[in-house]
């Protein structure tokens, strides 16, 4: 049994990996959560008398099961599926499905204790979970990739539902797969409901769902600019890592907003272009990236800049950074380089991808820090809102679509401000995100009684 909050993080720490071994991902997770709110929990102990943290730290349930499926060839594939359903008290479960060969159940759980505290910040009734599979869409046909969806399907429907558990796409899960999720869902119940977001427009849909976590990046740090000194999007140098939707959307947003967008990359490398990328060469990258499945090297050759083999881009010069590839990608040195080179706001658009001492050495050198709860939102609240367009039966406009998340991400903003100078003079958003979204949950739980 977890201790109480009473003698230290890191005693509770301890506890938490005695009960849940070999999971550093959901250990670094939980540890940022800790030491943000542990002294907001001393100074109300109701939350601690009715140990609502070490509830919210345990999963409502962890549901891990095979998913056997045909190739081509007609041999047969075992595959680990996994739905981690986290809390749902303030609304369905809601979170991403992931397929993608090196997850394990250390990755859902870290994935979905996250999004307990994003879903809550959203404003929206969602409760949190994440899911997904070991499987390696990349290099499969598009029959294969459909067979191991209808495959995951037949197991996962036991377990979700519009009022119950509705999972999104994520790495590895786009709109194809959704719709062979969606197909084999409704071949099933012979019911057209909407029980999976990310669908294609034609089935329910939503507009910019694909650019929400991107352009929600971007409205977050636009926020933190004007709270923090009124500073303007306008004419600011910017470095992005990824070259898929999450980094293409904040440089189409970036550019829209009047920045100067220097990088991309991928896993092989990154390439850095001094004149900035524009709205022709991004164009370039999404068909490089989605059609042709190509490697960021590319651009580099086509449009005559430098490529930077194995690198990522935190030492190139910049005024606002995005780390918008993959978990823990910016690390310490990274960050003092940022420093050094004067960089002012760092916003995430990757869940956890900037380790924590490198977090640490942002807020102690105050540079502005978005953290992927907060300001990688966008992608579940639009998720939501497409939640609400198909129990209503309609849909809305991208103008208008656009205008809510931008207010979605506004309200967000101001929760994390609102409890940024909680433990420190200057402003600290980690810790105000992690206590905002704390106290919703948890006054909702306490609501509940001890169940």
């Amino acid at each position: 049994m977890l201790p109480t909050l009473n003698p230290s993080v890191d005693q509770f720490m301890e506890a938490i990996r005695e009960k849940n071994p070999h999971e550093p991902d959901f250990h670094q997770a939980v540890h940022e959560v800790v030491s943000s709110i542990y002294p907001f929990i001393q100074q109300n102990p109701v939350y601690s008398d009715y140990k609502i943290l070490e509830r919210i730290i345990e999963p409502d349930r962890i549901i891990m099961f095979r998913v056997c499926w045909e190739d081509d060839k007609g041999r047969v594939n075992i595959n680990r599926g996994y739905r981690v359903q986290f809390n749902n008290a303030i609304g369905p479960y809601k979170g991403g499905l992931r397929f993608h060969p090196s997850v394990r159940l250390d990755t859902f759980k870290f994935l979905g204790f996250e999004q307990v505290f994003k879903n809550s910040l959203t404003t929206l009734p969602m409760g949190a979970a994440k899911g997904g599979s070991d499987f390696d869409p990349k290099g499969k046909s598009d029959h294969e990739v459909m067979r191991f969806c209808q495959a995951f399907m037949t197991e996962l429907i036991r377990h979700i539902g519009k009022d119950t558990d509705v999972p999104a796409g994520d790495i590895g899960v786009g709109a194809r797969e959704i719709g062979y999720l969606f197909g084999q869902h409704k071949r099933l119940t012979n019911r057209f409901t909407g029980v999976l977001t990310g669908k294609a427009l034609n089935f329910g849909g939503s507009l910019i769902r694909k650019e929400a976590t991107g352009y929600g990046c971007v409205f977050f740090v636009q926020n933190m600019l004007k709270a923090n000194g009124n500073q303007s999007i306008d004419g600011k140098i910017c470095t992005v890592s990824g070259s898929g939707n999450v980094a293409q959307y904040t440089a189409e947003k970036l550019i829209h907003l009047g920045a100067k967008v220097v990088s991309l990359s991928d896993s092989s490398g990154t390439i850095y272009d001094p004149e900035g990328i524009t709205a022709e060469k991004l164009a370039f990258v999404d068909e490089l990236k989605n059609i042709k499945r190509g490697r960021i090297e590319e651009y580099a050759t086509h449009y005559g800049c430098e490529y930077r083999p194995g690198k990522r881009p935190w030492d190139i010069p910049c005024d606002l950074a995005f780390p918008s590839a993959t978990q823990n990608e910016l690390s310490l040195d990274d960050a003092k380089a940022l420093v050094k080179n004067g960089c002012i706001a760092v916003c995430e658009g990757a869940n956890m991808p900037t380790t924590p001492d490198a977090v640490a050495y942002f807020i102690n050198n105050n540079v502005l820090f978005g953290p992927g709860k907060a300001a990688n939102a966008g992608g579940v609240a639009v998720s939501g809102l497409e939640m609400t367009q198909n129990s209503m039966r309609l849909s809305w406009d991208r103008h208008d679509l656009e205008s809510r998340l931008n207010g979605i991400m506004t309200k967000i903003h101001d929760q994390c401000a609102q409890y940024a100078y909680y433990n420190t003079k200057t402003p600290n958003y980690v810790d105000g995100a992690n206590i905002a979204g704390f106290i919703k949950v948890a006054q909702t739980m306490l609501s509940y009684g001890i169940h």
